[in-house]
């Protein structure tokens, strides 16, 4: 994504009354039958199994502070400024007893540490978290900590309290090992009390000196319960959606503001505490939503991509630098002749994923716990890249790939907008190239994705297969943060999506961005997912995409009105599959019009169809209506039994309703 692409037009405000595109408000809709013919025999395009998937970036606090469940913000002293997000709490101060210190020759990835000259009183070193500390009531949680100390002699109390400093979780450790090298150690406790703003406090007692670094502390909770894991209720969301991959980890972050700042696979793996910590990007892009305490501490990293997109059952889909910072703001590119070292890690990448534990990078995945490949079929070059500097190093990548995994697909970009002249530059040179996949992003208004439902009608069959990489609506610029996720939007969204499954030969991937949003620290919306620091909760957006990834099918067929492909006539937008292996019909109608319509599914072909099916609704005649941590199901499916009168399906559709129904055959 970027946070300069253009949001074209916009969305009136003379929608909510069934104006617009959303259809003239005409009581004859509901009056009339209208005939749409499903065409049940011919199957004309296959549906690829990983047609949906997910995007995920490290945006809105999504990986620290969300789901990697680490709870202790700047645990290593890394951030520009050390001792962020930590204070001091002690009656009477004294010069030196606290210090960071930098070892930066020693360990470049992990420079800093405290040291504490524990001499008389007993202080607290208190930890606020990300936007504070959530704390269940009867939870484990586990607190590790690296230290180095000379002789024992200092205790430490673990202490969690309310915002009136009420304990409401408590334990304690004694470090143990003696010497000068670094030693970890851990301890749990129970929390008593829940509290979603909680704050985490180190008390020193006794005398003594004592170094540490890696202060940690987890729920016990975590994701297959996982130590040092990712957080459990928000890979649940995924999990059931059943995406068919996960692109990672970005996103601008990938490109970085230059190209120091990129990501760099490479050092996200490994033992936690040799993992460099860098600023995340979206720290200072927007004036309007600060997040100088925004940092990548990597504990998610891409072996725990791989790990998390296996669990899921997903494909795992990495986008790599390819020599360029973001456009948007450095737009720094490593030379033409400095390319090797990207276009190796890319190649290190899949013998990382795929490579026998003879090789060099799949012996790291085995000592890592994973001896078996990964399968990594695909990788994206370059993220929103565009010009004629992006074409002359993704030939680079593309020949150094395909000369040594010939079959790998390569997914490579069209730059942030679905049109102009960039995009006409990128989309006829990659497809001249015979680029596997062209990568096409969208943010736009409600307007632009309903009347781009055909968008992939006209586009040639054969060649280069298009990856819609990220795509969101857009509302009015007067609507912020979690409002942005209204039933209008998730609405249009699958309008737009009816088109991209009835066009699965050429679009073979697609995945709404960004995934997940903390309601308080947000830079971007809409967002898919929003969670606080106890709670998370599905948009309308997230039950769309969740109803298409799970009823994706295995074969379009043709339906139709009037012979034509139903793409906003009388606000209506549709399409169909049967899946052969479930042995169902399944059929996804929008109805953006304020009326409701009567519609007459003529069932044509030789499919031995069941009498009684099933439809799954999506509707709100309000479409400004959200879900919210008070109201989760505000707009979420609502299911119920359908009856077949022979080949012959009446259904009456509400208005502004999406509605996925499932007729089984024999």
């Amino acid at each position: 994504m970027k946070l300069n692409s253009p949001l074209k037009g916009a969305v009136c405000a003379c929608v909510m009354y069934g104006i617009t595109s959303f259809g003239l408000a005409n009581n004859a809709f509901a009056q009339t039958p209208k005939i749409i013919k499903v065409s049940t025999d011919q199957s004309i395009a296959k549906v690829q199994p990983n047609m949906w998937g997910v995007f995920f970036e490290d945006i809105n606090f999504g990986a620290d502070g969300g789901i990697y469940a680490e709870l202790i913000k700047n645990r290593s002293f890394e951030f520009a400024k050390p001792l962020m997000g930590w204070s001091i709490q002690r009656k009477k101060p004294r010069e030196g007893e606290i210090l960071v210190v930098n070892r930066k020759e020693v360990n470049t990835a992990n420079p800093r540490y405290l040291q504490v000259k524990k001499e008389t009183d007993d202080f607290e070193l208190v930890n606020e978290g990300f936007k504070g500390i959530g704390v269940k009531k009867g939870l484990r949680y586990d607190f590790s900590v690296m230290y180095r100390q000379a002789a024992k002699g200092v205790k430490l109390v673990l202490l969690l309290k309310d915002a009136n400093n009420k304990i409401i979780g408590q334990g304690s450790l004694n470090p143990e090992q003696t010497g000068d090298s670094w030693n970890k150690q851990s301890a749990s406790f129970v929390a008593t009390e829940t509290d979603p703003k909680a704050k985490f406090s180190l008390l020193f007692q006794g005398q003594g000196n004592i170094d540490l670094d890696m202060i940690s502390l987890f729920p016990g909770d975590t994701w297959k319960n996982r130590p040092q894991g990712l957080r459990a209720d928000m890979v649940q969301w995924l999990a059931d959606m059943k995406p068919g991959f996960i692109r990672f980890p970005g996103g601008c972050i990938v490109e970085g503001t230059d190209l120091a700042n990129r990501y760099q696979w490479k050092k996200t793996i490994g033992p936690i505490e040799n993992r460099q910590l860098i600023m995340n990007r979206w720290n200072t892009e927007f004036a309007h939503r600060a997040a100088p305490d925004y940092y990548q501490s990597f504990g998610l990293g891409f072996f725990e991509y791989f790990q998390l997109a296996e669990d899921i059952g997903s494909e795992a889909l990495p986008i790599l630098n390819c020599g360029m910072a973001c456009q948007f703001n450095s737009a720094e590119v490593a030379a033409l002749d400095e390319l090797d070292p990207y276009v190796q890690d890319a190649l290190d990448l899949i013998e990382f994923a795929n490579g026998d534990v003879t090789t060099k990078w799949g012996k790291m995945r085995a000592d890592l716990g994973h001896p078996k490949p990964f399968n990594l079929k695909m990788m994206g070059v370059g993220n929103e890249n565009w010009g004629p500097q992006y074409l002359e190093r993704v030939a680079i990548f593309t020949k150094a790939i395909k000369d040594k995994y010939p079959d790998f697909k390569l997914i490579n970009s069209s730059g942030t907008d679905p049109e102009g002249d960039r995009f006409n530059l990128l989309n006829t040179t990659l497809r001249s190239n015979n680029a596997d996949f062209i990568d096409e992003h969208y943010y736009r208004p409600a307007d632009w994705f309903l009347k781009n439902a055909g968008r992939y009608d006209n586009y040639p069959r054969n060649g280069s297969k298009v990856f819609v990489g990220e795509y969101a609506v857009h509302a009015a610029g007067n609507i912020t943060g979690s409002n942005k996720n209204n039933w209008q939007s998730a609405l249009a969204s699958a309008s737009l999506m009816t088109g991209l499954e009835r066009n699965a030969d050429v679009v073979q991937m697609a995945s709404y961005a960004p995934l997940f949003a903390h309601i308080d620290a947000w830079q971007w919306a809409p967002d898919m997912i929003w969670v606080d620091n106890l709670k998370s909760y599905g948009t309308p957006d997230y039950y769309v995409q969740k109803l298409f990834s799970t009823n994706k099918g295995t074969d379009v067929i043709a339906i139709t009105l009037g012979d034509k492909n139903i793409t906003g006539q009388d606000g209506l937008y549709a399409s169909a599959v049967t899946d052969k292996g479930k042995k169902e019909l399944i059929i996804k109608i929008a109805n953006n019009s304020d009326q409701p319509q009567n519609i007459d599914f003529n069932l044509d072909g030789k499919l031995k169809l069941k009498s009684k099916g099933t439809s799954e609704e999506l509707a709100n005649a309000n479409l400004n209506q959200i879900n919210s941590f008070d109201n989760p199901l505000a707009v979420s499916p609502q299911s119920k039994v359908i009856s077949l009168k022979g080949k012959k399906l009446n259904l009456t559709l509400k208005p502004y309703s999406f509605n996925v129904i499932k007729l089984p055959f024999n």
